[in-house]
C-alpha cells in the first residue's frame, strides 16, 4: 500500500508517493507556480500585499501528482492501484473567496485581474490595521478569543484579511458567497465538493488563525463579529460550526480528479492542516520535542497531551487541540523570515544567483562568532513571534568600511538563529518543556554552517530529519492512518518516518561568545520591540566592537 502527500509551498506544490510499510520514497515532483515574481502576485505600491491565483494550485496538482506517479511507476511493485489515501498541507493563513459553488472568484471571468479576489497568502501583512484592532476589541470584550493565541492577532490570520478585503475591496467581498483556506479547499475540490458549507474544515487553520474553540462554541460569536463589522457577522453563516482533527477524512477522492490523476476513485482524503503541522508528524513529533521547519520562513511546532493543562503563553501562534495530533495540543510558533532574508541578501542586494550562496558560504564557515563586530535583527518580513508586530523591519549594527558581503551574510544567519532562541526560552518560560530540536526543510539538510550556528546559539543539539520532504511525507502519514495501514499515528510514524545520523552539537567557545552577543540582540530585540521603552542602547555598538576585538 502506498499513500500521497501534497505539499503546497509558498513558491511550488510537490507530490510524494511514500510506502506505508517502511516509509520508503518512490517518487516525487515538484511544479512551480506559473504566475507572479515565483508564484506570489504583488504590488509595487504595498510591500506588505502577497496574493495567489487559485488556479496555479489546480495547474501544479495535476501536474506534480501524475509527474510522481510517472515517478513511481518505475519502481518494481508499485502500481497506482494501490495508492490508499491522500492527504493535503499548504501555506496558511491562506484564506481564498468562493462563490456558491466553491470556485474562487479569481477563476471567474469578472474577477480574474483582481487582486483582491485571489488567495491572500500567509505573508500577506497589507491587514495590520484590522490585527491591531481585533487584539484592541478581543482583549476588551473577549480575551479568552486571543488567550490561545499568544494574546495578540496577527495580520497573517483568517480574520484580518477578511476584514481588510471588506475595507479596501468592499465588492470583491460582498461578491464571496463565503471563503476558505487553502489546507480546506484543496481536499474539498479533490473530493469533488461544490458547496463551501459542506466544506470539512481542519481544526488547524481554524484554531490557530480563526479563533474557533470549542470551549466557545466554534467561531467568534456574532456579536463580537459585529463589533468588527456586521459584514463579518453575517459571514459567519456562510462558515462553519465545526473543525476536525486528523481523524476525520475530508472526503473520497470523486471520479473527475481521479480520472485526472490515474487514481483510485474512492480514496480517503486526509483532513486538511498546514505545511508545518503535518511536517512536524513527518518529523516523528512527540512530547519534549520541537520541529523547525526552515524555509521561505521558519515554524516551530510542538505537541503536549491533552490529559494535561498548558498555559496561555504570550506571543506565541496557538495552543489548539488537535492541530497536529488527535488527543494533543499543538503548539505553533515561528518566524515571518529566514530564508527568504538570505535570498533577499544574495539575489537583490548582492545581485547573486545560487553560486553566490554557496560562494558567500564559504566565507562564513572561516569566521569566528562575534568577528565581524556586526549584530542583525531578523525582522525584514515583520516578527511573528514573540513580538507579532508585522510592521517591525530589519536592522543591520556594526557594519564599518571593511565589512563584507560575508559577514552580512552570516549575521542575517546569526540573526535568525538568535530569533529561534528568543522562541525557545519562551516556550520553556512557561513550562512546555524541549528536549531536542529536530529540524527540517531544504536549509536543514544543505547548510551544515547554519545548523551549527543554530546549535551554538541555543544550546541545543539540532537533529534533522530523515526526509527532505518532511511536510509532503507527514500528509502521506495522515492519509495512511486515516486509510488504515497503521491503527494510529504513533506506530504510522515509528514506521514511516526517520531522523538524519548526522547531529550537531553546541560547541562549548562559540555558545560562551553567542550567549555575549544574544544578550545585545535580545536588548534590540526588546527596544525596538515595545518590551523595553527605556532601554539605553548607547553601550551596544562598543559592546560589539570588545567582543569584535575579543575574536581576533
Amino acid at each position: 500500500m502506498y499513500t500521497l502527500g501534497i505539499d503546497y509551498g509558498t513558491n511550488s506544490v510537490r507530490a510524494l508517493l511514500v510506502r506505508c510499510s517502511d516509509g520508503a520514497e518512490v517518487g516525487s515532483c515538484v511544479v512551480n507556480y506559473p504566475s507572479g515574481q515565483q508564484g506570489i502576485l504583488l504590488d509595487s505600491k504595498d510591500h506588505h500585499l502577497a496574493r495567489q491565483h487559485p488556479g496555479d494550485y489546480l495547474f501544479g496538482l495535476e501536474k506534480s501528482v501524475k509527474g510522481a506517479l510517472a515517478q513511481a511507476k518505475k519502481v518494481k511493485g508499485f502500481s497506482a492501484s494501490a495508492v490508499v489515501g491522500i492527504g493535503v498541507d499548504t501555506t496558511g493563513s491562506s484564506p481564498i473567496p468562493v462563490d456558491k459553488h466553491n470556485v474562487p472568484l479569481a477563476l471567474t471571468k469578472k474577477w480574474a485581474k483582481n487582486l483582491a479576489a485571489q488567495c491572500w497568502l500567509w505573508k500577506d501583512h497589507t491587514s495590520w490595521r484590522e490585527a491591531a484592532k481585533i487584539t484592541e476589541l478581543a482583549a476588551a470584550h473577549r480575551p479568552q478569543f486571543i488567550a490561545k493565541c499568544g494574546n495578540t492577532y496577527s495580520s497573517e490570520w483568517w480574520w484580518s484579511k477578511l476584514w481588510h478585503c471588506r475595507n479596501v475591496a468592499p465588492k470583491v467581498f460582498e461578491a464571496a458567497y463565503s471563503w476558505v483556506e487553502l489546507c480546506d479547499w484543496v481536499p474539498a475540490v479533490l473530493a469533488g465538493v461544490t458547496d463551501p458549507l459542506q466544506v470539512k474544515r481542519g481544526v488547524c487553520a481554524a484554531g490557530h488563525k480563526a479563533m474557533y474553540c470549542a470551549e466557545w462554541g466554534g467561531l467568534p460569536d456574532k456579536e463580537f463579529l459585529a463589533l468588527l463589522d456586521p459584514a463579518l457577522a453575517d459571514l459567519r453563516d456562510r462558515l462553519y460550526t465545526e473543525a476536525h482533527d486528523a481523524r476525520t477524512a475530508a472526503g473520497e477522492l470523486c471520479p473527475e480528479w481521479a480520472k485526472k490523476l490515474g487514481l483510485p476513485a474512492g480514496i480517503p482524503i486526509a483532513i486538511g492542516e498546514f505545511d508545518v503541522h503535518y511536517g512536524a508528524i513527518g518529523c516523528g513529533v512527540n512530547e519534549g520535542t520541537l520541529v523547525k521547519v526552515i524555509g521561505t520562513s521558519t515554524c516551530d511546532c510542538g505537541v503536549v497531551s491533552a490529559k494535561k493543562s498548558v498555559p496561555d503563553i504570550p506571543g506565541i501562534c496557538g495552543i489548539v487541540k488537535g492541530a497536529i495530533l488527535p488527543e494533543f495540543y499543538g503548539i505553533e510558533a515561528g518566524q515571518s523570515a529566514v530564508g527568504d532574508i538570505f535570498k533577499w541578501w544574495v539575489e537583490v542586494v548582492c545581485q547573486g544567483d545560487g553560486a553566490t550562496h554557496g560562494k558567500l558560504g564559504a566565507e562564513v564557515a572561516g569566521q569566528k562568532p562575534g568577528q565581524s563586530g556586526l549584530l542583525a535583527l531578523d525582522w525584514n518580513n515583520g516578527n511573528r513571534t514573540i513580538l507579532v508586530d508585522q510592521r517591525l523591519t530589519g536592522l543591520l549594527l556594526g557594519q564599518t568600511l571593511h565589512t563584507t558581503q560575508a559577514e552580512v551574510y552570516r549575521a542575517l544567519i546569526e540573526a535568525t538563529a538568535f530569533g529561534a532562541r528568543a522562541i525557545i526560552e519562551r516556550i520553556r518560560e512557561y513550562g512546555v518543556p524541549i528536549d531536542r530540536i529536530v529540524c527540517a526543510g531544504g536549509i536543514a539538510r544543505k547548510d551544515p554552517m547554519l545548523m551549527q550556528i543554530y546549535a551554538d546559539v541555543t544550546g541545543c543539539t539540532m537533529l534533522v530529519a530523515g526526509s527532505s520532504q518532511a511536510c509532503a511525507l507527514g500528509s502521506a502519514v495522515s492519509a495512511a492512518v486515516l486509510a488504515g495501514a497503521h491503527k494510529d499515528f504513533p506506530t504510522a510514524q515509528r514506521k514511516m518516518t526517520r531522523l538524519e545520523k548526522k547531529q550537531y552539537r553546541p560547541i562549548a567557545k562559540n555558545q560562551k561568545v553567542y550567549d555575549q552577543l544574544y544578550a545585545l540582540y535580545r536588548q534590540l530585540h526588546d527596544s525596538f520591540g515595545g518590551l523595553n521603552k527605556s532601554a539605553d542602547l548607547g553601550p551596544v555598538m562598543k559592546q560589539l566592537l570588545t567582543i569584535k576585538d575579543a575574536q581576533n
